[in-house]
């Protein structure tokens, strides 16, 4: 059986679960604090970096880049059988956008928007960063910026039926890795962009979304909305 490495609360780590999910792979689950930098798992992966997949036989895939790479090349199951998603779908232009999009969440959305959110609101609760209150300048800066994305999204979603093209891909499940998480906090200002919302209330109906939805936080619970399909 395949052995996702993870932390329930990392979106790299989401992103992985959703794509795996639409892959129809079944895979055991292990929890990883990514602060604690242990070094069982600085073995795996040097870079301290989470997911990590252990493929049957012991290969090692370290970071959801690899990870989604090696899935997209080997996918064959469930969404050959009209149950899954394609990770990256059509022509090799359409497959360049859907990496366009990776990246743009998995670096500039993680960056400027979910990283402060994720490390004030959450982070701070389970581990020391040398601070004894979150900062509220960078939580001031990440709702800013996070508005700035969820625009992007919204002109996205208003042209296309998924945000690279006519078909769900993991640029869909990269978003969805980041902006669950910050839906848990409770930071996702939904009302303020329909369209985007509606895409999210179609991704998060889709099967490979119920264990994401199932996640909680001890001492921090999600809003109710969190795990209703049509909030």
């Amino acid at each position: 059986m395949l052995r996702l490495i993870h932390y329930p609360f990392c979106p790299f780590s989401r992103s992985i679960r959703l794509a795996l999910a639409e892959c129809g792979q079944v895979v055991e689950l292990e929890e990883e604090r990514p602060w604690a930098w242990r070094h069982e798992f600085l073995q795996l992966n040097p870079a301290g970096t989470l997911p990590v997949l252990i493929e049957r036989g012991g290969f090692v895939l370290a970071g959801a880049y690899a990870i989604s790479e090696y899935l997209g090349d080997t996918q064959t199951a469930s969404a050959s059988a009209g149950e899954g998603a394609r990770l990256f779908p059509g022509t090799n232009v359409d497959r360049a956008e859907v990496r366009r999009l990776v990246d743009w969440f998995h670096n500039k959305f993680d960056q400027e928007a979910g990283r402060y959110l994720l490390e004030e609101k959450l982070y701070q609760r389970v581990t020391n960063l040398g601070r004894n209150t979150p900062d509220t300048d960078l939580i001031r800066a990440g709702r800013a910026n996070l508005r700035y994305h969820l625009s992007y999204v919204e002109h996205l979603v208003g042209a296309r039926a998924w945000l690279a093209g006519d078909a769900p891909s993991f640029a869909d499940f990269a978003a969805g890795g980041h902006l669950s998480v910050l839906d848990y906090l409770g930071e996702v200002p939904w009302p303020e962009f329909p369209k985007a919302k509606a895409w999210y209330v179609r991704l998060k109906a889709r099967p490979s979304f119920r264990s994401l939805l199932a996640d909680r936080l001890p001492g921090l619970p999600p809003p109710k909305v969190y795990a209703e399909l049509d909030f």
